[in-house]
């Protein structure tokens, strides 16, 4: 049941939400038992930022939310891989990229909890 929303300053084309989803759907992979199966991403784009007192023109926020529990050396994996695709795709800088981690205990959908 991962879900997985980014903000970011930047305007997204529908292609671009089609790479970052393809590539997102392969990344949540590094979570054992994760897949693109369960996964549920959002995005919101032209998203204001500001860090270090200043407007980013080039920045992302990025939350991923997991049911259950998993290693610190899964998620930095995710994190690494998810600012080489935010880099590479939208020309964020690593430094640039906040990544947020949720472990979730109780889970719903389709009208029950898991």
């Amino acid at each position: 049941m991962p879900f997985i929303d980014s903000k970011v300053s930047v305007k997204l084309t529908q292609d671009k939400k089609e790479i970052l989803k393809k590539e997102l759907g392969q990344i949540i992979t590094n979570i054992p038992g994760k897949s693109e199966e369960w996964l549920m991403i959002g995005f919101e784009d032209q998203y204001s930022l500001y860090f270090r007192g200043k407007k980013l023109e080039y920045g992302a926020y990025i939350e991923v939310k997991i049911f259950g529990k998993t290693s610190k050396e899964a998620l930095s994996k995710v994190t690494e891989e998810i600012c080489k695709l935010y880099e590479s795709e939208l020309n964020i800088p690593a430094d640039s990229i906040y990544v947020k981690y949720e472990e979730v205990d109780n889970w719903g959908w389709n009208g029950s909890n898991f």
